[in-house]
């Protein structure tokens, strides 16, 4: 498991912002363990804060906006994605307008800021969002975001517009750490026919050839052309030669399709948690990014805590012989078939409950349910574990515990289930005490939890 990042130092970058036209300030500092990430507007009364999460966010015609009260903040989502794949889990933004700036309409000065100012590892572990069955929302309008399971966050995006310029394309991201050399310089793009109705609405006062890809596919007038050219302060040009405008030439022919995945990582930042998973989009767009992230979010509250990965192929940190020399019990009473994950807080156990249990002889053998108090017993089995795995010559020593708390069963456990234990420790052992708190899963479900102390003692001694 890895530990939650922070940024080391400070740091601010000063620009226009696309939509106000303002020169705007804004500040990304270091932030506490757990805190994740929250824009403050400096410029309102009392400073409000807003938290980056997807059910904050209000309109996403021309970008992502967040508000919470009458608290707005537009233009986040370049910033979003360059915290996001700089593995950065906690920030403070703080800004001075209601947007962040569009500095070149890419988060490649975001990006480069991140990695000037480092990060520093913190005390928590990252919470993953592990994505294990396929998941999809659809639009109205043949756009689809796909979740796969993945050993890792990778983006396969591809865009389909019915223009003479901007044909299909498609991008792909499968490692994150790709992303200052692959995204981070995508440039935002907009078409010439969709400028006319953004000016007229005062929506992009800060738009300009250095900041987006101007895509002409459908020729103009001169005429037309100029007085458009004029309201943009660009430079006039043949009104006939269609393709991009742009002060700078594109980075890769696929330059809009990698802004697309930019937006779209963005948007996925918040979900508020680091993801595992594969996404495939089609025509994704914010409405429809915003949408899947929400979705996620509803499932993230219906699960608050995901069960560990289990690979029952794969080698155990801890099998049943190790077990047995580490603790002290025997059948019908050793409960923990292996150990899968350990680290020094935490420990990953499994139990495979079969009908042939001793227990099920008295227990309900007619509806045989295993007993809570042996699935507590197992917990207990991996805590002592977890303890052990923290002395010198574990073989010395054995745990007692002292006190079981808060114990809740919320599904029943029957033959054929695969208990999956979490154990960690709450606080470091002191004085021979440890404090830890349990999980049993089966499946993707909890159906167990307790906290336990325990008393750590030295009472053998190998010859």
């Amino acid at each position: 498991m890895q530990k939650q990042l922070t940024l080391k130092d400070s740091f601010t970058v000063m620009g226009k912002g696309l939509h106000t036209g303002l020169m705007l300030t804004t500040t990304v500092k270091p932030a506490p363990e757990d805190f994740g990430y929250k824009i403050k507007r400096l410029d309102l009364e009392g400073q409000p804060v807003v938290d980056c999460v997807a059910e904050n966010v209000t309109d996403t015609q021309r970008g992502t906006v967040l508000q919470k009260g009458n608290v707005r903040v537009s233009t986040i989502e370049h910033l979003m994605a360059a915290l996001y794949a700089s593995g950065v889990d906690n920030c403070l933004i703080e800004t001075n307008g209601p947007e962040i700036p569009i500095l070149d309409g890419s988060a490649y000065f975001f990006h480069k800021e991140i990695q000037k100012v480092g990060l520093k590892e913190q005390n928590a572990y990252k919470n993953y969002l592990v994505i294990r069955h396929k998941t999809e929302v659809k639009g109205a309008n043949g756009e689809s975001l796909v979740f796969l399971p993945d050993e890792n966050f990778c983006l396969d995006v591809m865009i389909a517009f019915n223009s003479k310029v901007l044909a299909n394309q498609f991008a792909t991201l499968n490692s994150i750490s790709d992303f200052g050399s692959e995204i981070a310089s995508a440039r935002t793009f907009v078409f010439v026919r969709e400028i006319e109705p953004l000016l007229n609405a005062n929506l992009i006062k800060g738009g300009d050839l250095d900041n987006a890809i101007v895509v002409y596919e459908n020729e103009l007038t001169q005429e037309r052309f100029d007085a458009l050219a004029d309201t943009m302060g660009i430079e006039h040009k043949d009104a006939t030669h269609l393709g991009y405008l742009n002060n700078r030439p594109l980075t890769w022919p696929n330059e809009p399709a990698r802004h697309k995945l930019l937006d779209l990582m963005g948007d996925l930042a918040l979900v508020g948690r680091p993801i595992k998973g594969r996404v495939i989009a089609i025509k994704p767009g914010h409405s429809i990014n915003n949408k899947f992230a929400r979705e996620l979010r509803k499932y993230l509250r219906k699960h608050e805590v995901q069960c560990p990965a289990y690979d029952p192929e794969a080698e155990p940190v801890l099998d049943i012989n190790r077990i047995r020399e580490l603790l002290p019990h025997r059948y019908p009473m050793q409960l923990v078939d292996k150990i899968i994950d350990i680290d020094d807080n935490y420990i990953v156990g499994v139990k495979n409950v079969t009908i042939n249990e001793p227990f099920f002889q008295g227990h309900f053998p007619t509806e045989p349910v295993m007993p809570g108090v042996l699935q507590v017993e197992a917990m207990a089995q991996a805590g002592g574990l977890l303890v052990l795995n923290t002395l010198e010559n574990p073989e010395e020593w054995s745990t007692y515990f002292t006190a079981i708390d808060n114990v809740k069963f919320r599904k029943k456990v029957v033959p054929g289930d695969t208990l999956i234990f979490k154990v960690k420790l709450e606080a470091p052992v002191r004085h021979g005490m440890s404090s830890m708190k349990g999980l049993v899963f089966v499946g993707d479900e909890v159906v167990t939890e307790a906290e336990f102390t325990a008393r750590i003692i030295q009472n053998k001694k190998n010859d």
